[in-house]
This record gives C-alpha cells, structure tokens and sequence, in this order.
C-alpha cells in the first residue's frame, strides 16, 4: 500500500466523531470517522476516498489535498507529509493560514447554539458549525473563487444580507480596507494577489475601492440576514481574529429574550440542523 493510503487511513482512524462534532453513539467498528463522513467533510465522492485509501488513486490535486488536510485535522507538520506522500509540494511558507488550531476546532464543535463560521485571512470560506450551515444554506458546498466572501461580494452580489442604507457600500469599502490589510501581511501569498487581480478585474467598484489605499479591519455590526426557513433574522455579527493563523471566526448573536433568539431557537430544532 502507498504511503499516501496508509497516512489517508491511519488519520481517518485517529480522528472522532466527537472531534467534529458529530454524535459518538451507535455501532461503530472503530472509534474513527467512517468514510461516508471524511467524504462529505473533504467534498471528495466515496468512491475517489476508497480508491485513494486503496492505493488506486496516488496523484490527487492541490485542492484535493488541501480539503483532506482541513477535515483531517492535521497539524502543519502532518499537512505537510500529506502533500509530498501525494507527489506534490507543500504550501509555500510566508502563504496564508487555513488550518484551524485543535482550540478553535473544539470551539466550533462545542458552540452549538449561535453560528459561527471561518474564514482565511483572505477572506476563503475555512470551516463552520452546523447551526451557520442551517442560517447560510449552501455555503458550504462552494469551492474556488465561489467560496471566498470578497469574491461574492463585488461579482456575484449573492449574499443574503438584508442591507440597510450606506450599509453596502460600507461593508464593500470594509471588505477591501481589510484585504489591503492581508495583502500587506502576506506580500509573498501568491493565491492572494491572483484574486486581488482578477477582483479588479471583474469588478470596477472593487478597483476603484482597491485604489483609494483605505487599510483596515472588519468592523462588528448588526446585520438583518435572509433566512428561508425563519425569514429575516437580525443579528449582531462579530469578528474575531486567532493570533496564531489570523483565521477570522464571525460569530452572529441574538439579543437575549428577543423574537430573534427565537428564530436562532426555530433554526436548531429544524430537521436541516439535526
């Protein structure tokens, strides 16, 4: 068996269900994941994961092998020996972070009860727990440029925030003060500066924005989100950065004793968050 299926099996084992947030009852024949969850965390088929673990498949993409790190849980080291185990060189070092430390993992698994979601310092969407999967139906099913928040914003406008007045152009002049901000960080993240040229690109308010050299932070603010299940829902929206990776955990709450804690209430007992 390849090296690449034996590290793929042996971190499969190792990893809990508890880990992620998943129940630990039930029969199980090892206290690892199966392989039907690793697939729809990875978003690789069941098949592609058995013929990897099998030693069939040995030359998986970048993008492959990024996303089984990230629901592997493995550590920068681990990560590593993933890729070349894969034929392929390890992310470059100085390049934006998209592993979340074991204390953010377990921050995620244990907030059950407001939705919280991650992103890079670049804004790509990383990782999030379940109540925001129910509150953002599909976010998680994105990939590429699709799945980065800045991207959304200025090319495709799909984002179902319910704005008030001046409060788009406000998150809009947000949004690029903050990647200014990366970019200053980051200055050898190559991904990066791809997706700051073809924002510019794409969209002549984001090069007009990209030019007036605003620096900055998101700021935290109240925000109406359009949900189809419980309808418009208001909520205070955090933003909150990991020193160690500078991932960003936004973190929506509801005013306690509000109809809107309600709605949060409504969501989690739906059968989409079960």
């Amino acid at each position: 068996m390849s090296e690449l299926a034996t590290l793929i099996r042996a971190w499969r084992d190792r990893l809990t269900p508890g880990e992620i947030g998943l129940p630990t009852q039930g029969d199980r024949r090892s206290p690892g994941l199966r392989r039907e969850e690793l697939s729809e965390l990875a978003m690789v088929s069941v098949d592609y994961l058995v013929r990897l673990e099998q030693g069939r498949a040995q030359n998986p993409s970048p993008p492959v092998v990024a996303a089984l790190a990230q629901a592997l849980r493995l550590s920068e080291e681990e990560r590593e020996r993933l890729y070349l185990a894969a034929g392929l060189a390890p992310p470059a070092t100085g390049s934006i972070s998209s592993q979340l430390s074991p204390g953010l993992r377990r921050i995620l698994a244990r907030l059950n009860d407001t939705p919280v979601g991650v992103y890079t310092a670049a804004w790509d969407f990383v990782e999030s727990n379940r109540l925001w999967d129910a509150l953002f139906t599909g976010e998680k099913q994105r990939t590429g440029r699709e799945a980065n928040l800045v991207w959304r914003a200025f090319t495709v406008a799909d984002l179902p925030i319910v704005w008030s007045e001046g409060q788009a152009a406000g998150f809009a002049r947000e949004m690029v003060a903050d990647l200014h901000t990366a970019s200053a960080r980051y200055p050898q993240d190559r991904e990066l500066a791809a997706l700051v040229t073809d924002l510019r690109g794409a969209s002549p308010l984001f090069g007009q924005l990209w030019d007036e050299w605003r620096i900055g932070r998101r700021a935290n603010e109240l925000k109406t989100v359009s949900s189809p299940e419980v309808g418009p829902i208001t909520l205070d929206c955090d933003v909150l950065s990991a020193v160690d990776s500078d991932l960003r955990l936004i973190v929506y709450t509801a005013e306690a004793g509000s109809a809107d804690e309600e709605k949060l209430r409504l969501l989690r007992g739906m059968g989409s968050f079960r």
